[in-house]
């Protein structure tokens, strides 16, 4: 096997693929990517088993052939090599190394067969449909940060995928919940998504797929089946398992009648939650809103350190209310609201929160309160 790449070309190729790769392997061989030349392309492959991604590059081959070799180290060294330089990568079939070569640099790397590379067979894919990747990349955003890392509940270790709504206007419904707050974001139906079964893509595959998506004016097909979900992002394929499991009736945890409206001036807002739990503790982190006519006082007190108050303006009409949030999150929420004005509807100290942008249609936030 000879190929010869460029070394820009080559080096986002491989920052594709070798994340995929777990740092520590008991099995040698998904320590490796797997490198294949044909027909002037060069395709790079790499998978822990629940995850493979593909990526394919242009490139002279003669000839063609593939092996195997160490991912992280092959990317270490592609990144170092000097900008602009060709890369040529030679492997001997019968002395188990590839030798890496651009100017006065070469290297030489042990490699493993290519029979010994596991392929995650995805099997037939019942559903196909079409998005751009500036949507799906939104749906990703706006719920990633409410995936639970809990192991033992292991079903909330994603995103729930699945269609939503009403027979005329049917939605694709993207949700995420760690048990104290939960994110949900909805866009209209992607032709071929209806019937699709509803399915928990895990927090690594989300991860990667929203790193995959550099251009999101782009296209992305999603293809799904009980199993498995496959990403197709130009000439990357990301196929992965799905969590196994069944996503709890979120419906039931947000809340309906929350007859409190208060709305607050987003920046202003998430600056004071900010400032004021600087006090707070590692542990605690409670931070205490005190409403009573257009004035919210935001308070902190840590019996450890001090206390910190800071008051705003706000449009509130419903009786006084005291109720407390754990700040991280507060500010978890607010900073997936990208107009100018947050709404929250309350109930009282005890009963979930629902948070909303005044602008922005499609997204809502539960969260729960804490003890202060």
């Amino acid at each position: 096997m000879k190929v010869t790449v460029e070394r820009a070309e080559l080096l986002r190729s491989l920052g594709h693929v070798h994340r995929v790769v777990e740092r520590r392997n008991t099995i040698p061989i998904l320590a490796n990517v797997l490198i294949k030349a044909e027909r002037s392309k060069l395709s790079l492959k790499a998978t822990d088993l629940d995850l493979e991604v593909i990526d394919a590059i242009a490139a002279e081959v003669s000839p063609g052939g593939s092996t195997t070799v160490p991912a992280h180290m092959f990317y270490e060294i592609v990144r170092k090599l000097p900008d602009g330089s060709q890369v040529v990568l030679e492997g001997s079939g019968d002395r188990a190394v590839l030798s890496i070569r651009a100017g006065r640099s070469r290297f030489t790397l042990q490699t493993l067969p290519e029979s010994d590379f596991p392929d995650l067979a995805a099997g037939e894919m019942s559903h196909s449909f079409k998005l751009s990747a500036g949507d799906f990349k939104r749906l990703i955003d706006k719920t990633q940060f409410a995936i639970s890392t809990e192991e033992t509940r292991y079903y909330l270790n994603g995103i729930y995928l699945h269609t939503a709504g009403g027979a005329k206007a049917q939605t694709l419904r993207a949700v995420a919940t760690d048990g104290h707050r939960l994110a949900q974001v909805e866009l209209p139906l992607p032709d071929g998504a209806g019937g699709m079964p509803g399915v928990i893509v895990p927090r690594k595959t989300v991860g990667e797929v929203q790193r995959l998506i550099e251009n999101s004016d782009a296209e992305i097909t999603i293809e799904l089946s009980q199993g498995k979900i496959r990403f197709t992002i130009g000439d990357v394929i990301l196929t992965s398992k799905l969590i196994d499991g069944t996503f709890p009736d979120y419906a039931r945890v947000i809340p309906a009648n929350n007859d409190k409206t208060l709305e607050v001036d987003k920046k202003d807002f998430e600056a004071a939650v900010d400032r004021v739990s600087t006090v707070s503790s590692e542990r605690g982190r409670a931070v205490k809103l005190s409403l009573s006519g257009s004035r919210l006082v935001l308070s902190v007190t840590n019996p450890d350190s001090g206390s910190a108050t800071e008051e705003l303006e706000v449009e509130y009409a419903a009786d006084p209310l005291d109720i407390g949030f754990n700040s991280r999150y507060l500010l978890d929420i607010a900073a997936q609201i990208e107009g100018e004005t947050a709404v929250l509807k309350l109930a009282d100290p005890g009963s979930p929160t629902l948070i909303q942008d005044k602008d922005a249609k499609g997204a809502l936030y539960v969260l729960m309160p804490m003890r202060v």
